[in-house]
């Protein structure tokens, strides 16, 4: 079998399914709003902090399934895709910049560039080197899994809204019609919870902040900096409730090289070529996220500052 080759058995049920409905990717997303609308609605009658819960898991997953959607699934049709995913549960963050970003961001060869990946964590060293020192012990800390679970979300979101803004003033295309897509998909997240809702607003917040936090469980180590771009992204086998709820994305490498495949097929098609997939990131695995808690939860993964990023 040749290198970026998709087995058989998994090309055959991808075959069929891209000609119709992914009903799993379907089933979830109901799932998904109705645990949100129990969230809201019913459970705080019964326990706050349960709604809470409740509503952090359902942004999480929510977030998954925008993934999802962004890469083709659940069906062919692109509108159709977006509109299933149209409510911004995550209120901040709109979904056609999430899409572009994470689109450029699959750009492997410039994976963890602190300029050209979007979602790379590190920084420049000659920036770096500029920076007073409570925000180097800021990022220092984020740079830790208990830190970028706490702070992580807000760290993110200043940094993904002050990038926007800059790109909104140069007139980049996309990126303010993208935030004016995002008041209608805020306005009926909001509207609900106003008709419906039994909780208050600031729990729904802080529901909604779970969610980011719970997603950087996921995106703390997705990628390191390494000479080989191939080497660069990871694989966590965690079979696990946080699996499910990342949609099997902690499989990384494989979601990297084949990201056309339906959520529900990764672990099959990382069964099939294990060996090929960890020669090809060169062992950077790690076996569950309960390991990665004992590791990094205090502990930093790597430098702020690109650790093979060139002196300037």
């Amino acid at each position: 079998m040749q290198q970026g080759q998709v087995p058989r058995q998994v090309r055959r049920v991808k075959g069929a399914e891209r000609g119709a409905v992914e009903w799993p990717s379907l089933a979830l997303l109901g799932a998904c709003y109705g645990l949100w609308c129990a969230g809201i609605i019913w459970l705080p009658s019964l326990s706050l902090a349960a709604a809470i819960v409740a509503v952090a898991v359902a942004g999480t997953l929510h977030s998954s399934l925008s993934h999802e959607a962004l890469h083709g699934h659940p069906t062919r049709y692109l509108w159709v895709n977006e509109a299933l995913v149209f409510p911004a549960l995550s209120l901040l963050i709109p979904y056609q910049r999430f899409r572009d970003t994470h689109l450029a961001h699959h750009q492997d060869a410039r994976l963890t560039d602190p300029y050209d990946d979007p979602e790379s964590n590190y920084m420049d060293p000659a920036v770096w080197r500029a920076l007073p020192a409570w925000r180097k012990g800021v990022l220092r800390a984020n740079n830790t899994l208990l830190g970028r679970m706490l702070l992580g979300p807000i760290v993110g979101q200043i940094a993904f809204m002050h990038g926007d803004w800059q790109l909104i003033c140069a007139r980049t295309p996309g990126v303010l019609a993208a935030w004016l897509w995002h008041i209608p998909a805020l306005g009926v997240v909001l509207a609900f919870w106003a008709g419906f809702g039994q909780m208050p607003f600031w729990a729904l917040a802080l529901g909604s902040y779970g969610a980011l936090t719970l997603l950087k469980i996921r995106t703390f180590l997705e990628h390191r900096a390494h000479e080989k771009a191939r080497a660069r992204t990871v694989i966590v086998e965690d079979r696990g409730p946080l699996a499910l709820l990342f949609l099997n994305n902690n499989l990384h490498v494989v979601h990297h090289a084949h990201p056309q495949v339906a959520w529900y097929q990764l672990p099959a098609l990382y069964r099939s070529r294990k060996e090929a997939f960890l020669r090809r990131n060169e062992g950077y695995v790690y076996r569950s996220y309960g390991q990665i808690f004992r590791h990094y939860f205090l502990c930093g993964k790597d430098p702020v500052p690109h650790p093979l990023w060139p002196e300037r």
